[in-house]
């Protein structure tokens, strides 16, 4: 809102200082300083209010230490998250930005998802919360309206690269490249870094790429419901999911910055996506809501985020994934989430091939997700939670990194 005033105040009037506006790194700055700010100072007041409401955490007896002391602990801190992003978003960003739009939408959606699952936790007493199923249901339609957006939507392009040609008086002309909808993603590690869908249906025939979608959405509903179920796996222990998923935020921050803008995309290398800069602005208050969240969730924590902080971080980080053409980089980037969905997946299976075979289920972890393993081994909750976010910086450097990797 304030962006639309103050394009308008100088526009009319020459407002002194209204053209800061039209710089992300000004607006960026501001969105991240107000999301802090946000999250701290009124955060405060949201969980003194889930205080006097007593919605507080209800803990299973798992055998952890210090897991009774938890008991009652204010829960739905999430909201926290969710207000200190939606804010500054609102007031710094282009609104009519279809990514923009599309990160706000998957915020609320969401965020209403972990809110019902909570809900239903504390107030009807059912630790079970809302229906896999009906869970599941809501990530699905999410990822098919995030995908047929991505897919159908005119102003999601990619701009063709710039081009030197030479003319028949031999003067050198530079063609500059075109908007163009494309299905092609970034692919890690490989000669020319570069993924197009629409190859994963040739076998069809000639005029198969008007197919692609068949294959894309598919693909983005998977991601968004992998990496969404991967955060509220992680969200276990104080602290851990927060600040692994400001890591991460931060990483997708950079590579959205540089892939929306001209030059750097240039000189890496890498997609130039118009429109994908605006992004910097919703990641700069997630990323602030996300550390001002923290400051209450470290251990010992006064508030856990709930499903309804989990559930949207994990839905967040995929799309902004995709948005950037970053969606092949997940598994090393949140390679926290996906330990921790692994080890969930192995311990299940490997439990029950072993009770059909033996007639008794085994183990391979102490416990799952993998940082009940730990503390199961004796290690203090906050020492886990420090070692997960230094391999989680770890990824995320190899991640940068892969920009110049061929």
């Amino acid at each position: 809102m304030l962006y639309y005033l103050f394009e308008y105040l100088e526009q009319e009037y020459q407002f002194p200082g209204a053209s800061l506006f039209q710089f992300l790194t000004f607006r960026a700055a501001m969105a991240v300083l107000l999301s802090l700010v946000l999250a701290t100072v009124y955060g405060k007041r949201i969980i003194r209010l889930l205080e006097r409401k007593q919605i507080g955490e209800t803990v299973r007896d798992l055998g952890l230490e210090g897991q009774k002391q938890k008991a009652g602990t204010p829960t739905m801190g999430g909201l926290i998250i969710i207000f200190s992003t939606l804010i500054p978003v609102l007031l710094f960003a282009d609104l009519e930005n279809i990514y923009v739009i599309l990160l706000i939408v998957t915020t609320i959606w969401m965020g209403i998802i972990g809110f019902i699952d909570d809900y239903i936790k504390i107030f009807r007493k059912n630790k079970e919360g809302l229906k896999g199923r009906f869970k599941i249901l809501g990530q699905v339609v999410l990822g098919l309206m995030v995908g047929a957006t991505l897919y159908f939507h005119p102003e999601v392009t990619m701009k063709e690269k710039s081009q030197t040609v030479i003319t028949r008086d031999y003067q050198v002309e530079a063609v500059e490249g075109q908007e163009i909808k494309s299905t092609k993603t970034n692919i890690p590690f490989f000669k020319n870094n570069e993924l197009d869908y629409s190859m994963l249906v040739s076998w069809i025939g000639e005029g198969a790429e008007k197919y692609a979608w068949l294959i894309f959405i598919p693909i983005v509903i998977f991601i968004v419901t992998a990496v969404s179920n991967g955060a509220n796996l992680t969200d276990g222990i104080d602290g851990l999911a927060a600040g692994t998923s400001a890591i991460i935020v931060l990483t997708l921050g950079i590579f959205a910055w540089v892939s929306g803008n001209i030059i750097f995309s240039d000189y890496l290398d890498i997609f130039f996506i118009p429109r994908a800069g605006e992004l910097v602005i919703f990641i700069a208050a997630f990323v602030g809501a996300l550390v001002g969240f923290l400051w209450y969730n470290a251990y010992p924590a006064q508030v856990f985020m709930g499903d309804t902080g989990s559930l949207t971080i994990g839905g967040v980080i995929a799309v902004i994934a995709l948005i950037v053409r970053k969606e092949l980089l997940i598994p090393l980037l949140c390679g926290i989430f996906f330990a921790e969905s692994l080890s969930v997946m192995i311990q299940v299976s490997y439990f029950k091939y072993t009770k059909r075979k033996f007639g008794e289920g085994k183990r391979i972890f102490l416990m799952s997700p993998l940082h009940h393993h730990y503390q199961k081994k004796g290690y203090h909750e906050s020492k886990i939670v420090t070692r997960f976010w230094i391999t989680g910086i770890l990824l995320a450097i190899i991640t940068i990194v892969t920009l110049k990797v061929r």
